[in-house]
């Protein structure tokens, strides 16, 4: 049950506007009063919407957004999505980042007590989600982008990628590529078993089920895929093809293949997922499924716009397609 500012002003015995008053520091409330309803504040744990700090001074016109880093390579385009959209309604962005692990969780709930922001956008931090939850349930409007661990108390954008695993496994099987493997990522997140799950499928429709040797967790790093892509030929594992849960990975079994002497995409086929700027820039190219990260940070950000204003959203769950990108790592020149 979300604490209100109705619920605050009941249990201090005061109207909502001097408990708005309060939150804005406004003079016209007496010290004892404000000591009072602040008491009640942090005894309920109510967190300020948009609406309640703006019944004396209208809401900050703010919003926040919680990342892990910015050094992932998406991470650009789903910002610049969100930019776009929340200054084009007039709103600014504070940004956070995780970088500093517990250091940068404490200033991140500082802001969030100091009402700096009305609503939160986040791409999930790990270890952040009990928070999150906490502040959702205390009134604060938070939207996720990329709903690694599928939380449905939480209205989130996500890609399609039950079909973008499914998709990438129909591109390879129709040009014969009958033994895959499956650099996965971490198989904790949603996405993850969502994009192996579309991809078993599909070959299990083709004929050709998965070999579950050939299917190994990773954590979405260059040097991840490059080392088991390494030590799997040098146990002679025999595959025709690679399916990277990201580009980062497919880069590093790009690396891999080329330092053994294998042939792309003659020999070995490799397709990766997230279609970042490098994709197109590699040697050979790498074929790719395409995420629409810059639509999933303007969608995310449109969602919680309507929140602030008021608006019931007609569905809290917004699933973006992802489409096969072919390039050279597949099909040759």
């Amino acid at each position: 049950m979300r604490v209100t500012i109705a619920d605050v002003a009941r249990i201090a015995g005061v109207s909502k506007t001097t408990v708005s008053r309060v939150l804005n520091t406004r003079d016209e409330v007496d010290h004892s009063t404000r000591a009072h309803v602040r008491e009640v504040i942090d005894r309920l744990g109510y967190v300020p919407s948009s609406g309640a700090v703006g019944l004396a001074r209208g809401s900050s016109r703010t919003v926040g957004m919680l990342v892990p880093s910015l050094t992932w390579p998406w991470m650009g385009e789903v910002l610049q999505g969100v930019v776009d959209t929340v200054e084009a309604a007039g709103f600014g962005l504070l940004l956070f980042t995780c970088n500093r692990g517990a250091d940068s969780v404490e200033r991140f709930t500082s802001q969030v007590s100091a009402r700096a922001f009305d609503g939160l956008l986040a791409v999930e931090p790990e270890n952040t989600l009990e928070m999150l939850a906490a502040l959702h349930r205390k009134g604060l409007p938070v939207v996720l982008i990329d709903d690694r661990g599928r939380h449905p108390e939480f209205p989130h954008v996500t890609a399609a990628n039950h079909e973008g695993g499914a998709a990438a496994a129909r591109h390879l099987l129709g040009i014969g590529r009958r033994r895959p493997l499956v650099l996965t990522g971490p198989l904790r997140f949603g996405c993850v078993r969502d994009r192996l799950d579309g991809f078993e499928r599909a070959y299990v429709e083709g004929g050709c089920p998965l070999d579950p040797s050939l299917v190994v967790e990773g954590d979405f790093t260059e040097a991840d895929g490059r080392e088991t892509v390494h030590r799997l030929l040098g146990e002679g594992r025999d595959f025709d093809a690679v399916f990277a849960h990201n580009d980062l990975a497919a880069v590093g079994a790009l690396s891999a293949l080329r330092a053994a002497g294998r042939r792309v995409p003659d020999d070995v086929a490799v397709i990766g997922f997230d279609d970042i700027p490098m994709a197109a820039l590699l040697h050979p190219s790498l074929t790719t499924v395409r995420q629409p990260m810059r639509t999933m940070g303007e969608t995310a950000a449109r969602m919680l716009l309507a929140l602030l204003t008021g608006e019931e959203l007609a569905e809290p769950t917004a699933v973006l397609s992802t489409s096969v990108v072919i390039r050279q790592s597949t099909m040759g020149t």
